[in-house]
């Protein structure tokens, strides 16, 4: 501690404690687990779209797999095995914007407007409301890049119906969609997208924090790999059972084509 003349300095601060480097370390973990997991991503829209009605042309709805296992083993024998991870680019934008604003935003509402009670702990109401609108505002700006990579998902599915295919890249998909809907077609399906953001933030934040405690205060368990383990497999489930719902919307909207009525 150095003291001056009209006080104590306080110790500069670590550069791993700055909003820039947790927005990094943020975007490059989400990246990182979204390039592992988003076969299953790509093979959760396919089934949320397949059984809509008209989807084929002829009024019928059509549902060709069932199950998560049966739909990724018929996308890799029909279309191939890369085809696991179409749109993927777009996948990643989203969440250089998306998981990088919600944790900064999250923490930055958590230590200033957040109370602490004498044992440390915080509201739970608090983290709910502040969940609900950090997720909300992260997925809203992320929005153009969801559309996209739902939009991109569906292509090898098209092709394989012999349907002309819409898009080739995510930089030509962000021109059509402009170019049809203008500013505001970037946006669309952005409500239902961002109703499930804000769910899935109440189940993720909230609840992995409350199990956490719960497991350190009732168990006796230490804050351990494996207990951070355990409380983000509960809340991650509690968090998709909330989501699902305005998810399908959401994939379902974003999928639909553009037409003079919508412009």
């Amino acid at each position: 501690m150095v003291v001056a003349q009209r006080g104590v300095i306080p110790p500069p601060k670590h550069y791993a404690d700055s909003a820039w480097f947790k927005y990094i370390l943020s975007c490059c973990a989400a990246t990182t687990a979204e390039m592992v997991t988003y076969p299953l991503d790509l093979t959760k829209t396919r089934l949320q779209i397949q059984g809509e009605k008209g989807l084929n042309g002829n009024g019928v709805a059509t549902v060709p797999y069932r199950g998560l296992a049966r739909t990724g083993v018929g996308i890799v024998q029909e279309e191939g095995l890369l085809k696991l991870w179409q749109g993927v680019t777009p996948a990643v934008y989203r969440h250089l914007i998306y998981s990088g604003t919600r944790m900064v935003l999250y923490e930055k509402v958590r230590d200033h407007l957040f109370t602490t009670r004498p044992d440390g702990t915080r509201p739970v109401w608090q983290a709910i409301v502040g969940g609900i609108l950090v997720g909300g505002i992260a997925q809203f700006l992320a929005s153009p890049a969801d559309l996209i990579k739902v939009q991109m998902q569906m292509e090898g599915r098209r092709r394989f119906e012999g349907k002309p295919p819409r898009i080739h890249s995510a930089s030509e998909a962000f021109v059509k969609i402009y170019a049809a809907g203008g500013l505001r077609g970037l946006w669309k399906g952005c409500m239902p997208n961002v109703y499930r953001s804000a769910f899935v933030n109440l189940g993720d934040l909230t609840t992995y924090d409350s199990v956490k405690r719960y497991f350190m205060g009732s168990w006796g368990l230490s804050d351990s790999y494996w207990t951070h383990a355990l409380s983000s497999a509960l809340s991650g489930l509690v968090s998709a059972i909330l989501g699902c719902p305005a998810d399908v919307i959401k994939a379902r909207i974003m999928n639909q084509p553009v037409d003079h009525k919508q412009r």
